[in-house]
Parts: C-alpha cells; sequence; structure tokens
C-alpha cells in the first residue's frame, strides 16, 4: 500500500481495478482539490463502459445477497444487517478531523498484504520452471485448503501463452464452500462448469446507470458457460451435496491479481476504519466486527450459501413473474376500461352528432333570415362606405398636394440655406487666405527687421574693430617715426582703404 502527498502539478498513474480513496486535507488554508484525470480502455477487453470510471466499495459489497456476506466475513445477521440498513454515503464526503490524523497512517503490518513491488493483493509466485506443457492436475495450487483449490496459468507458466492474450485458470470448491467476493482488474473471465453445481453472482461495480448495469444471480451445472466481464466482483458457491469445479480463460496472459473483498487477503484491510467508516456510513465498531473474525482468505466456507441464494433467487423470480401478471392483469383491466369508455364517448358523441344536426336546421333557418338582412344591411353599408372613400380619397389628395408643396418649400429653404453655407465657406476661405498674407507679410517684416539688426550690430562690431585698428596704427607710427619717408608711402600704397577694409569686413562676417 502506498500513500503520496501530491500537490499541485504531480501526474500519477493508477492501474485498473485499484483501490484507493483521495483526501483533501481540512486545513483552513488549504487550496481546493481538483484532479483531472483520463480513463482509458482497451478495444479488446470486455469493459463494460457503463459502469463508470469509478467503482465504489459500498456497491461491490453490499451488493451481494446479506447471506454470501454473513459467511464471507463469517459475522452475524446483525453486523451486515448494520452496514445494509444505513443510509448510502456520497460519493465525497467530509473528512476525518485532524485529531484523527493518526489513524489515517499507514501501518506497517498492511505491506504483508502485498507481494513484491505491491501489484496486487493476491500474488502468490507460481516457482515451477517452465515446461513443453502444464497439467492442471499436476500442478502445484496457487491456494488450496479444506475449502478447494485455485490456479493460474499464465505465461509464465505455460510459455505456449506468451504473444497470446489469454489465460487459463481452474477452481475446485469442496461441499458448501464458497470462492470468497472478489473482482479481476485486467481480465474478463469466460468459465464452463467441469463437475457439479454452483450458483455464481455478479454485482455490478457502480450504480451510475442501473438501467445497463444490474447484479445478477444463476445457477450453473456441468456443461455451461457463464463470463463476468473485468471489474465485476463476483462469487462462485458450491452447493452441499456436491462439489463444484469449473475451468476458465482469462482475457490476459498476465497476473491478474484478482482484488479480494472478504478474507485474510480482503483489500478492507488496507484501508483506515475511518475511512470504512466513511465509506460505508457506519460505525467503526460495525466495521471492526466486520473485519475481525476473518481466518480463512480466498477461498472460503459457506454452508448452505448457494441453497439460501438458490432460494432467494427463485422468490426473486417468482416476485418478477408476479409482478410480470399483475401488471399484464392491470393492462388487460385498462385495456378493458379504455373499451368502455371509448364506447361511452362513442354514444355521447352520437347523441351530440344528433343534437348538433337539429341545432345545425334551426341555425340555417335562422341563418337564411339573418343572410338576408345582412345582404339589405351590406348593401346601404356598401353605399355609405362608398361616399366616405371618395370623401377620404379626396382629402388624402388635398392633404397629399399640401405635403408635395411643403416638401419644395424645404427643397428651396435647403438649398438657400446650402447656398448661404457656400458662401460662408467662401469668405471664411477668403478670410483665412487674407490672415495667411498677413502673417506671411509680418514675418517678411520680422525678417527684414531681424536683417537690419544684424547690420547695424555687424556697423558696430566693424567700427570697433576700425578704431582699435587706427588705435594700433598710431602706435606703430610713433613707433615708427624715425624710419624714412618713402617707406611710409609704400605701406599706405598697400593699405587697402577705408571702404575696401568695411566691405571685407562684412563678407568675413557674412
Amino acid at each position: 500500500m502506498r500513500r503520496l502527498h501530491l500537490r499541485r502539478g504531480d501526474v500519477y498513474r493508477l492501474p485498473p481495478g485499484t483501490v484507493f480513496f483521495v483526501d483533501s486535507g481540512l486545513e483552513p488554508e488549504r487550496e481546493k482539490l481538483r484532479i483531472h484525470a483520463i480513463f482509458a480502455g482497451s478495444g479488446e477487453d470486455l469493459h463494460e463502459r457503463s459502469i463508470g470510471a469509478y467503482s465504489s466499495i459500498n456497491d461491490m459489497l453490499l451488493g451481494f445477497d446479506p447471506v454470501i456476506l454473513q459467511s464471507a466475513f463469517q459475522v452475524s445477521e446483525g453486523v451486515i444487517e448494520g452496514l445494509t440498513s444505513r443510509v448510502k454515503p456520497p460519493a465525497i464526503v467530509h473528512g476525518v478531523p485532524k485529531t484523527m490524523r493518526s489513524f489515517w497512517e499507514w501501518e506497517e503490518h498492511f505491506m504483508n498484504l502485498f507481494t513484491k513491488g505491491g501489484q496486487g493483493m493476491y500474488h502468490l509466485e507460481n516457482k515451477k520452471k517452465k515446461i513443453s506443457t502444464f497439467n492442471i492436475q499436476d500442478a502445484d495450487k496457487d491456494v488450496e485448503n479444506c475449502n478447494g483449490w485455485s490456479l493460474t496459468v499464465t505465461r509464465k507458466n505455460l510459455h505456449a501463452l506468451k504473444g497470446s492474450e489469454i489465460g487459463v485458470f481452474m477452481v475446485n470448491l469442496t461441499k458448501g464452500a464458497m470462492m470468497g467476493p472478489h473482482w479481476n482488474p485486467t481480465a474478463t473471465e469466460i468459465s464452463m462448469a467441469l463437475k457439479g453445481q454452483g450458483m455464481v453472482q455478479v454485482v455490478c461495480p457502480s450504480t451510475a446507470n442501473i438501467s445497463d448495469c444490474q447484479n445478477k444471480k444463476f445457477r450453473v451445472e456441468e456443461g455451461d458457460i457463464f463470463a463476468v466481464p473485468r471489474l465485476h466482483p463476483m462469487a462462485q458457491i458450491a452447493f452441499n451435496n456436491d462439489s463444484f469445479a469449473f475451468l476458465g480463460f482469462s482475457t490476459t496472459s498476465k497476473k491478474n491479481y484478482p482484488q479480494f473483498l472478504a478474507g485474510q487477503a480482503s483489500v478492507l484491510h488496507a484501508l483506515d476504519k475511518n475511512v470504512l467508516a466513511a465509506a460505508f456510513n457506519a460505525s467503526n465498531a460495525t466495521i471492526d466486527q466486520l473485519l475481525s473474525p476473518q481466518a480463512e482468505s480466498i477461498i472460503l466456507e459457506c454452508t448452505s450459501c448457494a441453497e439460501k441464494l438458490e432460494k432467494i433467487m427463485e422468490e426473486e423470480i417468482e416476485r418478477e413473474k408476479e409482478e410480470a401478471e399483475e401488471k399484464k392483469r392491470e393492462e388487460e383491466e385498462a385495456k378493458r376500461r379504455k373499451e368502455k369508455e371509448e364506447a361511452r364517448k362513442r354514444a355521447e358523441e352520437d347523441a351530440k352528432k344528433r343534437e348538433k344536426e337539429e341545432a345545425r336546421k334551426k341555425q340555417e333557418e335562422e341563418a337564411q333570415k339573418r343572410e338576408e338582412e345582412a345582404r339589405k344591411k351590406e348593401e346601404e353599408e356598401a353605399k355609405r362606405q362608398e361616399k366616405e372613400r371618395e370623401e377620404k380619397e379626396r382629402q388624402q389628395e388635398e392633404e397629399a398636394q399640401r405635403e408635395r408643396e411643403k416638401e419644395e418649400e424645404a427643397q428651396r429653404e435647403r438649398e438657400r440655406e446650402e447656398e448661404a453655407q457656400r458662401e460662408r465657406e467662401r469668405e471664411e476661405q477668403a478670410q483665412r487666405e487674407r490672415e495667411k498674407e498677413k502673417e506671411a507679410e509680418r514675418q517678411r517684416e520680422e525678417a527684414a527687421q531681424r536683417e537690419r539688426e544684424r547690420e547695424e550690430e555687424a556697423e558696430r562690431e566693424w567700427e570697433k574693430e576700425e578704431e582699435a585698428r587706427r588705435e594700433e596704427k598710431e602706435r606703430e607710427e610713433r613707433e615708427k617715426e624715425e624710419a624714412g619717408r618713402p617707406r611710409e608711402e609704400e605701406t599706405k600704397e598697400r593699405e587697402p582703404s577705408f571702404e575696401g577694409r568695411r566691405f571685407l569686413w562684412k563678407l568675413r562676417n557674412k
């Protein structure tokens, strides 16, 4: 048995037929638990889709008759009554409080209910070596006790089965014995009775669709063939007067690992008592009474169970026959009442028809008189209406003329308004053009003003430079007083005039 602590994003796979429960915890700060699942099946199996995605332990266990449960669990009738009489709880119930969390911890001794790898509750390895043939009678049995034996042949035992999807099994029950309630998670069983007689009960694993899946019980004799789909709980029981042996085939050549509901190998032992109590809506004491007396495993003693189950089946068949006969009588009585009622209605209808015929004749005579009077009135009314119609047409014509005049006047008014609107738009356009010209003129004047200001500034700068140049020249002349006259004249000839210097200065500054 495994316990997984799941958190958001975890992905996990549950093999078909797994017994499990999900606990979301009771912490106030917890997030809501949402599970997204996909349920894949093989097109080769005989799995009935009507059973739904999940099966309830409650449905699977309590689907068996009380006599089978009482013998399988070896408890008193009161314990079984305590389970079957309670209201079935919903699939989702309130969790166990935190103070009871210790009851949810898996105890180490639960692990001995599983074989290596934890693949199933019923996994007894066959240690014989592979041989070319396999004899069921000579082979060591998987399970054997005073109540009988069972043996499963897989491709591990018989190499010829390798590559196929078929397995072989055989069960031999002693007098008054039972193959405990169980289901096959991966295979459908197709069986044939070899010896003796027995009762078989098959339980629908889910009540999701009762019309498609119902609990069944039937008697089988030597030579009979019966099938049990996978995931359907079943029990096979021998009568007290003879043993019951059957051989069968399963739709898998691998280990099937059937899951048992009763006995020492029951899957119920692997679940916490509080979980079982919540699932069955029962007390922990009832669950203790249910599980504690189980001494045998798999093949159990069930004295007179087949006889009681057959009696229950016969009573149910008889009850169904009585119900069918009662239904038939009710239908016949309803048919007679319907025929009598129809005859009464026909008589009433005939009387009504005669009354209607007489009333019709009288009404026809009265109608003729009324029609004559109405014809005269209609002629007078027609003349009056004709005059009214002519008057109305004249008024309508005058009204139409007034409407046309109004429309023409409105049209002329719209044209005047449109012309005025176009005139205003032309004036506004001209005004915008004039404003643009004024703006352009203003910008040109501002540009000319800025040009004049630059020239004046340039003039002031030139005068400053010219003053500086004169001062420099005067200084140089004082320094060169001792120089000769011819050199001074030569210098003056090379030096540009005042206007020339001013022109060059302007060019340089531009």
